[in-house]
């Protein structure tokens, strides 16, 4: 177990269910963190928690049942946690999803109606529900996973750049408040970005074996970045956009 600034805090983890996610509540456990899971598949979470929890037995992980997509769900959320644990130190923002087309012309709406929900409702449910949570910490972190396309959209990816684009703006508002109530000495909490071109793991390389996945990142060192964020003052990675990836 770690004795870093991890060690001790209370982090919540949305999506927790994914490979990113398994191997974000390893990194965070082993870093003696308090993790508390959720994912909208519930088996998928309890194995990812349970490999989390068997792998570093010392670690206090869970996983709890949460709608991202309704805002008082995201609240009672953040308030159970604060309530149980004491406090809220991070929000590790990993729900995720892609939609795409052929060609611009042929880019479906019902896509971005998806995507919409999928990628800017829950971020903008999490951050409002954990924002005051997050700076009443000594060391809250909003840590959103984000990805190169919305910084250079290519031209079958209009629903899903704009979507990420409109992530990243929201994320970085929460940390213009985070800066605005740090005041003259600076943010005590954060919000962050990483951004990633893709990511891959193990399963995609077995399925794969003669790809070369170039410019993803593994989801491993995902893990270790987001652990990362904070072993850094906030105000060095408030309202940053931290490339895992080369720059588009």
């Amino acid at each position: 177990m770690g004795n870093g600034a991890l060690d001790g805090a209370v982090i919540a983890v949305a999506g927790a269910g994914g490979p990113a996610g398994r191997a974000t509540l390893m990194r965070l456990a082993e870093a003696g963190a308090v993790v508390i899971g959720s994912d909208n598949d519930p088996e998928r979470l309890a194995e990812a928690v349970d490999a989390a929890s068997y792998a570093h037995g010392g670690a206090t992980v869970v996983g709890d049942t949460v709608d991202l997509l309704d805002r008082q769900s995201a609240q009672d959320w953040a308030t159970r946690i604060e309530k149980d644990f004491g406090r809220v130190d991070g929000l590790v923002h990993l729900v995720g999803g892609w939609r795409g087309s052929e060609t611009f012309a042929r880019t479906s709406l019902d896509d971005w109606d998806f995507l919409e929900m999928l990628l800017i409702r829950t971020v903008a449910h999490t951050s409002l529900a954990f924002h005051e949570a997050l700076q009443r910490s000594d060391r809250g972190r909003y840590v959103l996973i984000s990805a190169a396309g919305a910084s250079k959209p290519t031209a079958g990816n209009a629903a899903y750049a704009a979507a990420k684009a409109a992530a990243e703006a929201w994320t970085l508002a929460m940390a213009d408040y985070f800066r605005k109530a740090g005041g003259e000495s600076g943010p005590t909490s954060a919000a962050a970005i990483l951004v990633v071109k893709a990511l891959v793991h193990d399963a995609m390389r077995a399925e794969r074996p003669n790809a070369k996945f170039a410019g993803f990142t593994d989801v491993k060192d995902l893990a270790e970045a987001i652990a990362d964020v904070w072993e850094r003052p906030a105000a060095e990675v408030n309202g940053q956009r931290l490339w895992l990836t080369k720059k588009p």
